[in-house]
């Protein structure tokens, strides 16, 4: 029988980390859009057969050793150490899985010269680099919050006129947010009662950030930092003690010291509303995180008023400063414009498009925004007598799930908060594993997505999933009503 030792898993990862390195130095996403991996020539040329094993042994070791490290993870430190370890060998190399990072550089310099990038794409705006950016990203405005841009801003003033030195800025920002995720979510797991070392490791050792977060340098990694930063800091409900206070007072929550940190916390989850504003679905469940399981609806107002104010204040404090205003708003209009069928709504309207010839995919996704806002509204009344913490990263899974969009990186958003926050072994957490495992294995090392080259059939699978998930939740209350009744 093989026993998994720490030793075995780090040096297992690491082996998967340099050979995802190997395939970022033979075909990673360069300037020069060039597909890596083409289903139609996948074994010729003299990297045809190097790369495309590199990237499959990587993602396998990688992924293996992140199933199992969660078992045997000695310490907070050592957890630390190895994602330390495994981040190094991609580092000198071409970004992986995505060319976002070429848009961000782009975004970055128009920003820096005084243009707007939420007028209009990058095509025409002089960008020394707008070649290397994606035909999807050159002609749309930036769908990123102003924080981010004043950020990358900064990666371009540092690395001047070295496309090299700009991304090795941005992967510094990115890095940046992952130190703040590896001090928020120990913090968030404590509060929770959770295993702080498991918990760590479920966040960082991920093949997503790897690939995506390190590597793709992008700027979900500063996300999911100032989120679970932003929550962590939440300060906790007041304790219920045999002296009640009295009628009128405040609740003790929002009286001295503890406005402090509410404060901070609405800081936080402001700035990472300047980074991407779907953010904004944590705030009522941070509120809610402040009172007592239970607490009446009235108790909210004041712990609500002052983290709302906070985060709002953040945001427009970074929105001034960009010089744009609230003008980045009007970008996320057009962060949908990819069609796959990772994004359940856009698989519907894709499978209804395909069997009946009608155009669907604008009708499906209008209504699985729909189905978001009623989900939203649901989780919130759930968790007023349950956990808020695990309430905000089930809101940010139904955000991700009804998107318009689905990018693989996008899976760090709930993993971070939800390996924080619920019990080890739930099925929730089971499936955010698997989904995040899965997600792993959607690209090619150059950024292309297989969901593009697989569209019909895989929007007509998720479908049918869909449908059979719906049925069997219907049956299930049926079943259980049966059971009851003799």
């Amino acid at each position: 029988m093989t026993v998994i030792t720490p030793a075995s898993v780090r040096w297992a990862g690491f082996a998967g980390s340099v050979a995802t390195a190997v395939t970022a130095y033979l075909g990673g996403a360069g300037p020069v859009r060039v597909p890596s991996v083409n289903p139609g020539t996948l074994l010729s040329g003299a990297k045809g057969v190097a790369l495309p094993l590199c990237w499959l042994l990587g993602t396998a070791l990688l992924i293996t050793a992140w199933w199992y490290g969660r078992r045997v993870a000695p310490s907070l430190r050592w957890v630390l150490v190895t994602c330390a370890l495994w981040f190094l060998p991609v580092l000198p190399f071409l970004p992986l899985g995505s060319a976002d990072v070429y848009s961000y550089a782009c975004q970055g310099w128009v920003q820096r010269v005084g243009g707007d990038p939420y007028a209009a794409g990058v095509a025409g705006s002089g960008c020394p680099w707008v070649s290397s950016v994606a035909s999807s990203w050159a002609d749309s405005p930036a769908p990123y919050g102003p924080l981010f841009l004043l950020l990358a801003a900064g990666a371009v003033l540092f690395g001047g006129t070295s496309l090299d030195a700009v991304i090795a800025g941005l992967r510094v920002i990115a890095l940046a947010g992952l130190v703040l995720t590896a001090w928020g979510v120990p913090a968030l797991a404590r509060r929770a009662g959770i295993d702080p070392v498991q918990a760590t490791w479920t966040v960082l050792a991920g093949p997503l950030v790897l690939v995506h977060l390190v590597s793709g340098a992008h700027n979900d990694a500063l996300l999911i930092g100032l989120i679970v930063a932003g929550l962590a800091v939440v300060p906790r409900p007041a304790r219920r003690c045999a002296e009640a206070p009295a009628i009128g007072q405040p609740p003790a929550v929002v009286r001295g010291r503890a406005v402090v940190p509410l404060v901070v916390a609405g800081l936080l989850l402001g700035l990472a509303v300047s980074v991407k504003a779907t953010a904004i679905v944590v705030v009522p469940f941070a509120v809610l995180a402040v009172v007592p399981p239970g607490s009446a609806l009235r108790t909210l107002w004041r712990p609500a008023v002052i983290l709302g104010g906070s985060v709002v204040a953040g945001a427009a404090v970074v929105s001034v400063l960009s010089g744009r205003g609230v003008g980045w708003i009007g970008g996320l209009l057009r962060s949908g414009d990819t069609v796959a069928w990772t994004s359940p709504s856009t698989a519907v309207g894709l499978t209804i498009e395909t069997v009946t010839g009608l155009s669907a995919i604008g009708v499906t996704r209008a209504v699985g925004v729909a189905v978001l806002a009623v989900l939203l509204v649901w989780l919130w009344w759930r968790a007023r007598r349950g956990d808020a913490l695990i309430g905000a990263g089930l809101a940010l899974a139904a955000t991700v799930l009804c998107a318009p969009v689905f990018h693989p990186w996008y899976a760090t958003w709930p993993l971070a908060v939800l390996a924080a926050t619920l019990p080890a072994g739930t099925t929730i957490g089971r499936w955010l594993i698997g989904l995040c495992a899965f997600a792993a294995t959607l690209t090619t090392p150059a950024g292309y997505n297989w969901a593009l080259y697989t569209r019909i059939p895989g929007a007509v699978l998720v479908t049918v999933l869909l449908l059979a998930g719906l049925a069997y939740l219907a049956r299930k209350p049926r079943r259980r009503a049966e059971e009851v009744a003799p």
